[in-house]
């Protein structure tokens, strides 16, 4: 099955960009995955192609206005739209009708694809939850622009996701859609080659990575950690899995709490206070 991303976006120019190359690149020649990248200004009505307005009760900047990016979604979510009279709509590919996508769960039949809006107050996303999109039919994904998205759009359309890539602020939502992914498409069948390769990284079990050695053996007065020399490979599993427990402690102490269920502890061996003490 073809893994189908659908990007609803101002730049559709931006796309497949640098996921045309490399493992990405290969895997959309060779069919595995395929991309539809949707200009959501033909979905505009008015002579100027109006996407954003001024905000509602002042302030700088501009908003995207709801019923542009509600028809746009509408017309690969197999939803008619009132403005669009069925969903017809320019895309960077083709000046053809998009196909639908599967609708959201519980509308019409097919798998679901989920929907995702690229906004810095949305949910940081997950490694386990990229799993659980790409092991899917694919994803749509709404990449936000200037102060973000008139709030209705959210309330009219609850299946839509609204989802962060880190605590950052890009100038838009293509960077962050292309991130996202990224990381799916590197877990679709075969896409990687080896099998295990996206299972022992960071994130999967909910530790960091461990570190990694390669040839040359010793280069600028540092070796190649003995362990991973001894062709033990208990003592070399056990050797990872400290190392990363210790790297994710360090590091990530949010993560480290997570992965243990306890609270990380300074080096003097004070438990961190949480807000409710």
């Amino acid at each position: 099955m073809t893994f189908t991303a659908t990007v609803l976006t101002l730049y559709p120019e931006m796309f497949p960009g640098p996921l045309g190359v490399s493992l990405a690149g290969r895997a959309l020649r060779e069919g595995a995955w395929s991309l539809d990248a949707v200009q959501i200004r033909d979905f505009a009505t008015d002579k100027h192609r109006t996407v954003d307005d001024t905000p509602a009760g002042g302030g700088a900047g501009m908003v995207l206005k709801c019923d542009v990016l509600a028809a746009a979604l509408d017309s690969v979510t197999q939803k008619p739209s009132p403005l669009q009279g069925g969903g017809l709509g320019g895309g960077a590919s083709s000046s053809e009708p998009h196909p639908p996508s599967p609708s959201p769960e519980g509308e019409g039949e097919g798998p679901r694809i989920p929907v995702l809006a690229m906004t810095p107050r949305g949910k940081p996303i997950t490694q386990a939850r990229i799993r659980e999109i790409a092991e899917g039919p694919g994803v749509t994904i709404l990449c936000g622009r200037f102060e973000g998205f008139d709030e209705r759009l959210f309330e009219a359309r609850p299946e839509i996701e609204e989802v962060s890539l880190a605590d950052i602020v890009l100038s838009g939502g293509e960077t962050a859609a292309i991130a996202i992914l990224d990381a799916c498409i590197r877990l679709l069948p075969g896409v990687m080659g080896a099998a295990s390769s996206g299972a022992e990284e960071s994130f999967e079990d909910g530790l960091l990575e461990y570190p990694h050695y390669t040839r040359p053996q010793e280069w600028e007065g540092r070796t190649i950690p003995e362990v991973l020399r001894s062709g033990d490979h208990a003592k070399i599993a056990a050797w990872r899995k400290a190392q990363s427990e210790e790297m994710t402690r360090l590091r990530r102490p949010d993560l480290w709490e997570r992965h243990t269920g306890a609270p990380v502890q300074s080096a003097s061996g004070a438990q961190r206070e949480t807000k409710d003490d």
